[in-house]
């Protein structure tokens, strides 16, 4: 007897929170950084190299089965991508030097990268069409899901003996719990040939969506180079410049922007996709900019607030994008798009978070991240000249900031 599927509603929201589960394991390692720092004694340079890792894996699972699910089905790629995540925890619980550390952040990589486009299309295939919300849930998904593995994780190691071990052993029950309920979601992408060719490394943007897209790179690029920086040097920053030790207070510092972001896509939501993309873009470099003023004055209220305005910034720009460049897409392209999203994201996550790291080893942290916050704001101010650009060249009017009108597409 075939198990009961669940409708579109429920199915909805379920592959929501395994998008939220998985986004917070991977959110846990941040906070647990300087504890492995401290225990398997490694600087800047490698821990960069420990977060980066994660992001190359995922980027090349996203490559190689970024859109295998338009071929195999939604079911079996999740399934197998929560498996590999919970082993992935055992690993971690099983750590005991950097090789393993690595280990396990290449198998959470893969994971994602299998998990990322997979459940980003699921989104799609099950949002209501008089009510779409995948994009918005895309969008803030990350902030909240990311939120709640570093604070979260930020509590244990503070309040809790053996932290690690606690952390992992929840994570590796949640996720096969999770690959359990993958059997009750709709099987919304039925099988169709082209699996094996599927697999060959390649960013697949269908051709109807290429202008979009590359009219969305700019804010890809810069929002999610700043969530690189806050993951990976974020701690480390509020410890040797602003000299906050405190493991929780540093990942409320996490907390501050990547929470913020997902409450800037919801704020996003009644907004037309290039409107909230260039308010969101304007808003990132009014606070990353503030970023740069709390540095040079070594103000932590102001670090603070302007990590807050930024993520809101962060999430809008975000929330715009995914719209611009998924609207109208055919649902057999849906998964190979948004994985094509996420590797500029991660790219854009890990790249310049490593050569920070690198660079952090003859420059002072303070110096290496006032220019990466500069290059940010370039960027951003760059997204907005695009859109502008494009309008005036389509002979339609500049983008306001009106959302009484229009919203965001399916």
């Amino acid at each position: 007897m075939p198990t009961p599927t669940l409708t579109r509603a429920p199915a909805f929201w379920t592959a929501s929170g395994i998008l939220l589960l998985v986004l917070a394991a991977s959110g846990v390692p941040t906070p647990l950084y300087r504890v492995y720092q401290e225990e398997f004694g490694f600087g800047p340079g490698m821990l960069t190299t420990v977060f980066g890792i994660y992001a190359m894996a995922l980027l090349a699972a996203l490559l190689v089965v970024g859109g295998l699910s338009d071929h195999v089905g939604r079911r079996p790629v999740l399934v197998g991508g929560l498996l590999l995540q919970a082993v992935a925890m055992v690993v971690f619980l099983s750590a005991d030097s950097v090789g393993w550390l690595l280990a396990a952040r290449v198998l959470q990589g893969i994971s994602m990268g299998a998990l990322t486009g997979t459940l980003g299309a699921a989104l799609l295939d099950t949002q209501r069409p008089d009510k779409p919300l995948g994009a918005l849930v895309n969008s803030a998904a990350p902030g909240f899901g990311l939120s709640i593995g570093v604070v979260g994780a930020g509590v244990v190691v503070e309040f809790v003996a053996e932290p690690t071990r606690w952390v992992f052993i929840a994570l590796t029950g949640a996720l096969v719990l999770a690959a359990a309920t993958v059997s009750l979601l709709p099987e919304t992408s039925p099988r169709a040939p082209g699996a094996l060719a599927s697999l060959r490394p390649t960013v697949r943007v269908p051709r109807s969506q290429r202008p979009a897209f590359v009219a969305v790179l700019p804010v890809l690029l810069a929002a999610w180079a700043l969530g690189g920086l806050y993951l990976s040097l974020g701690p480390s920053v509020a410890a040797s410049v602003f000299g906050i030790e405190d493991h929780l207070v540093g990942s409320l510092l996490v907390l501050a922007m990547q929470g913020s972001a997902a409450i800037g896509a919801v704020m996003g939501r009644t907004l037309a996709h290039e409107r909230a993309m260039v308010a969101g873009a304007s808003i990132f470099a009014v606070g990353v900019t503030g970023t740069i003023g709390a540095l040079l004055t070594v103000q932590t209220v102001a670090l603070f607030i302007s990590a807050v305005v930024s993520g809101v910034g962060f999430g809008l720009a975000f929330l715009g994008a995914v719209a611009t460049a998924s609207a109208g897409v055919a649902p057999a392209d849906r998964a190979g798009l948004m994985s094509s999203i996420f590797v500029v994201g991660y790219l854009s996550f890990s790249v310049p978070a490593i050569i920070a790291g690198a660079v952090a080893g003859s420059v002072p942290l303070e110096t290496v991240t006032e220019v990466y916050a500069t290059v940010l704001v370039v960027l951003a101010l760059a997204a907005i000249a695009g859109v502008r650009l494009r309008r005036r060249r389509a002979g339609r009017p500049e983008p306001v900031l009106d959302p009484s009108r229009e919203s965001l597409p399916a």
